[in-house]
């Protein structure tokens, strides 16, 4: 908070400045323009707000008149508040057909580039040189930005950096003819005296499209090494870089990006960073970044923002359960912007400052605080963004005579995700232009200090009612285990120091654990590291018929007490072995990542949705455990209530080796039946993990029986058995329906009907429209179809492509494909591991033969040399729906691409299988992300995303046909499965009197 004397400094100020620029207002908000129109609209009514933006946003990919009737159509042909030439043009589209719809396609085009040209420096160079002239003869200077966050691939990222180099080679060549912008003193051929005359800005993901803070080191150095070529460049030419601070999981990268430049060229001090003011973390940030200046004797650059992500980062952080990363309250943001101001004004001998806000408050907070310090001019400067606020870098070229533009140069396309953010930020209800020129604001109001506009909506905020939401029987509402969170650098070093600690481990030897007692057997089977076969990280004691059968009996005894425990004792049970589980959580996902050759976020997740399972099925359990009341009518009292089935076998898979075991585990036992649990041979090690967490969790004996055992053989012996009830199973569709027909004999002694809860395969497609985002398609396609090597019965193994964008789509899927590496596991570095296990290799590598005879292989990756159960990430088109890697589950890193004419056919090769489990869609088109919802029919679809990672109660999964038997794991009505259904019914009349029931509940 500043103190009141320079606080009413700061107002005088910028009193003086709104009454400089009074009567302007900016193009963005000019009713008289079709922007300012459209703007103006858009504060006024959210619906149209939506659709426009997110048409602005698929403009680019209209590439014929075809497309963009129908988008017009479909995102404005039902909407009446609208401007005329919307409105208009909408309904003439519709009536009037290709005539209507050329009009308004004319109209449209022309203005949404105008629009785009507004915020954009120039699509070339050529022009964009020219506008630079320009604005340095009225009196700016600039920074150039080039356009384009996402690239795809290693072809990509070398473009974006060949860019800038000619860039800069052609700016170097004109400044020679530019003479130095006026300033106070200094060297006349610079600009203000003192300041490099060309000046970019830089992207650093846009260096290395695999950027990630799992693999820090690797982002790191990948990064460095393109932006470096860029910083000689820059200082051959005698210019200025800044790199950009994009979304928060990049931050710690691009600190350490800038450091390590930094120290290279010593003697060059024309580097500077950004840092964003309504992230949490810049006051921390910036004190270390000081520091680290003074400590290496370095100067430094910063330009402070208030940050552009505002909505992707809260909305981020609320699904993935982290701490927002932002403040939450906008004067927040602001009165943390003047802080840090002040900081780094008062360090102004090691630190130039570039102010970057349109904020008058906040311009006229710099000035006075600059003022009261006696900063020297040559050490701060203004800038705001290239197309907006132009009475306002007028004023400031006015008082200040330092002010430079932010410029974005490029292509449209990329260009639209920039321009769509800037129309979200100047149509935000909190949105200081909003306020001051489209809304007339008071002053008073937009000059009030920000800690004090701060600290009044924090109390208001706290004074509100707090709704204190409760789960079932008084519990907590459920929530997810929160993902890893890999820009924490606490989390990036556990993991290896979570493996390296289970290595300790190595050796055991894992007995059965049958009714409460561990009992070792002397048949054994070693479980391995796939990256490293000759690495045996345990021994597994395996069961045979006589211990399984003792594994049923023990079930079947603790039957009678389990059952008649209250559910809510059994949910406590749950709930404590989620406790355990997460106390363990990083030491449970290097086993994963050792056992089983998950990469160190598959891992953890894997981890978390077991935590999931268990937090979730104990509160259903509460809620399904109570009896209900049902009917009405006097003298009869009726109660629906559950009973378990009885003793349950669990047959769990390798790939979700925790996760789905603990699922089917813990809805059995939670539900009041028994379990015998047969894991799989390839994950014993984990499976075990079941029995410490219920052993710590204090459950009964008998309850849990862990079994694992060789083959069918013990398998059917276990399906077979009479005294089984229900059956859970996930695994391949082969052995699924072998423990479906082998579970429909009865044998002699049984008396249930055998319920079986079975999930199975998938042959799993995702199409991409002609107007889908290929930016979020490939990326998103790559990893539903080799995150985890494929081995997830969710994986994509079909993409299926409009014929519109294949050729770009596939080009581009092959060049993200070609920048991935295999490898190791332990290493985030690599996209992909080994798989499972020698049979699985094998039977990979037979598709990929049976792939190059039905098909063109575009792509197989290079694979690890040496012992490893590696196989080559593969992408092969050309392929049909009747050829068989279109119908056959590989379970593994193949996938298969189809071309279809529209999106009628993409639907049809769609559905072309008899699996239904997952399926995923890419468009922005409404119509056509309705049909999908209709007529893509599988369990789980997924619109505009990729079609894995499916979380409890958010995504309850499962599929149909021969994807399963519909059972949707994690969802409301799973706990049913494991239980019969019984009425109770009572006759209350006695002798004509029947009482009046006051209470519902049930004593049984």
């Amino acid at each position: 908070m500043q103190n009141g004397e320079l606080n009413a400094r700061i107002i005088a100020r910028g009193k003086e400045f709104f009454g400089s620029i009074a009567g302007e207002k900016p193009s963005l908000f000019n009713k008289g323009a079709w922007m300012g129109k459209v703007m103006d609209w858009s504060m006024q009514n959210e619906g149209f707000k939506i659709q426009m933006f997110r048409f602005v946003d698929v403009f680019p990919a209209l590439t014929n008149s075809r497309l963009l009737t129908e988008h017009i159509r479909e995102y404005f042909g039902g909407e009446q508040e609208m401007p005329a030439v919307l409105s208009w043009g909408a309904k003439a589209a519709g009536m009037l057909g290709s005539l209507g719809g050329a009009v308004l396609n004319k109209a449209l085009s022309a203005n949404i580039q105008e629009m785009a040209r507004q915020f954009i420096v120039g699509e070339t160079t050529k022009e964009a040189v020219k506008n630079l002239e320009k604005l340095r003869k009225d009196g700016f200077a600039f920074v150039v930005d080039v356009l384009g966050e996402a690239t795809l691939s290693e072809e990509e990222a070398e473009a974006y950096t060949t860019t800038y180099l000619e860039l800069i080679e052609t700016l170097k060549k004109e400044q020679t003819g530019w003479k130095g912008l006026a300033g106070k003193g200094g060297d006349p051929t610079l600009d203000w005296g003192h300041a490099p005359k060309i000046n970019v800005a830089v992207k650093p993901t846009a260096l290395f499209c695999l950027a990630n803070p799992q693999d820090f080191e690797g982002s790191v150095a990948a990064i460095y090494q393109r932006l470096e070529r860029i910083y000689r460049k820059v200082m051959e030419a005698g210019g200025f870089m800044c790199i950009d601070m994009e979304a928060y999981r990049f931050k710690d990268i691009t600190l350490e990006v800038f450091r390590r430049l930094r120290r290279a060229y010593p003697d060059y001090p024309h580097l500077g960073i950004v840092l964003q003011a309504y992230l949490r973390d810049t006051d921390r940030d910036l004190d270390e970044l000081l520091d680290w200046a003074k400590s290496t004797n370095l100067p430094i650059s910063v330009r402070l923002v208030k940050g552009a992500y505002w909505d992707y980062e809260t909305v981020r952080a609320k699904q993935n359960g982290w701490e927002i990363p932002v403040w939450t309250i906008k004067a927040e943001s602001d009165a943390a912007y003047e802080r840090l101001a002040r900081k780094i004004l008062e360090n102004h001998r090691l630190c130039h400052f570039a102010c970057a806000s349109h904020n008058t408050r906040t311009i006229s907070a710099v000035m006075e605080i600059a003022r009261e310090l006696a900063v020297p001019e040559d050490r701060y400067e203004f800038q705001v963004l290239y197309g907006m606020a132009e009475p306002v870098r007028k004023g400031i070229l006015k008082v200040a005579g330092r002010i430079r533009l932010y410029c974005p140069y490029g292509d449209m396309v990329p260009g639209m995700g920039y321009l769509v953010r800037r129309l979200l930020e100047n149509t935000a209800n909190e949105s200081f232009l909003r306020q001051s020129f489209a809304e007339d604001a008071q002053i008073e109001k937009l000059l009030e200090d920000p800690a004090l506009t701060a600290a009044r909506e924090r109390a208001e905020r706290d004074a509100q009612p707090k709704r204190t939401a409760s789960g079932p029987g008084g519990l907590p509402p459920f929530v997810n285990e929160p993902m890893a969170d890999f820009t924490r650098r606490e989390q990036r070093e556990a993991f290896p120091r979570a493996i390296a600690g289970v290595r300790k481990q190595l050796g055991k030897t894992y007995p059965l654990f049958i009714g409460g007692r561990d009992v070792p057997t002397g048949d054994t089977l070693p479980t391995v590291n796939p990256s490293n076969p000759a690495e045996v990280l345990g021994t597994i004691c395996q069961a045979g018929v006589a211990e399984v059968g003792g594994a049923i009996a023990a079930a079947k005894a603790a039957l009678p007490a389990w059952r008649d425990t209250e559910p809510r004792v059994r949910a406590e049970y749950l709930l404590k072995a989620a406790a355990a589980a997460r106390r363990r959580i990083f030491e449970l996902s290097a086993w994963q990542v050792l056992e089983i050759g998950k990469q160190w976020d598959q891992a953890y997740a894997d981890v978390g949705e077991a935590i999931d399972f268990l937090e979730y099925y104990a509160r259903e359990m509460v809620r399904l455990g109570k009896p209900q009341r049902v009917g009405n009518a006097p003298g009869e009292l009726n109660h629906y209530l559950y009973q378990p089935k009885g003793v349950a076998a669990v047959i769990a898979p390798w790939n979700f080796p925790l996760a789905i075991s603990m699922g089917m585990v813990s809805a059995a036992i939670v539900t009041g039946n028994c379990v015998v649990y047969k894991p799989s041979g390839l994950t014993s090690i984990i499976g075990h993990h079941l029995v410490e967490l219920f052993q710590e969790a204090g459950l009964p004996a008998g309850v849990f029986n862990f079994t694992p055992g060789r083959g069918s053989v013990m398998g059917d012996y276990l399906v077979d058995h009479p005294d089984i009830s229900l059956i859970a199973f996930t695994g391949s569709m082969e052995v699924g329906l072998r423990i479906i027909e082998r579970a429909a004999k009865v044998h002699p002694g049984q008396v249930n009907v055998k319920k079986i809860v079975c999930e199975m395969g998938g042959k799993n497609a995702i199409v991409i429209d002609d107007d889908a985002d290929l930016d979020e398609a490939v990326p998103h396609v790559l990893y539903s179809a080799f995150g985890f090597q494929g081995q997830k019965c969710s994986a994509c193994s079909r993409v299926i492509v409009l014929d519109a964008v294949y050729d770009k789509f596939v080009e581009r899927l092959v060049s993200m494909a070609r920048a991935t590496t295999v490898g190791s596991s332990e290493d985030p570095a690599h996209y992909m591991g080994a798989v499972a296990d020698d049979k699985a290799m094998n039977s990979i590598k037979e598709y990929i033969e049976i792939g190059r005879k039905e098909g063109n292989v575009l792509y197989e990756s290079p694979v690890p040399a040496g012992g490893g159960y590696f196989v080559p990430m593969t992408i092969i088109d050309g392929i049909r729906p009747e050829h068989r890697l279109a119908q056959e589950e590989i379970f593994g890193p193949v996938l298969a691409v189809m071309r279809v004419k529209d999106f009628d056919q993409a639907i049809e090769w769609a559905n072309s299988t008899r699996f239904a489990l997952t399926g995923g869609v890419f468009s922005r088109s409404p119509e056509h992300l309705e049909k999908a919802r209709r007529e893509f029919r599988v369990g789980n679809l997924y619109l505009n995303r990729n079609n894995t990672g499916a979380l409890v109660e958010r995504q309850p999964f499962g599929g149909a046909q021969m994807s399963g038997v519909g059972t949707k794991a994690g969802g409301p009505d799973y706990l049913l499965h494991f239980m019969d259904p019984r009425v109770v019914t009572e006759n209350t009349m006695r002798r004509g009197f029947a009482p009046i029931e006051a209470d519902d509940d049930w004593v049984g």
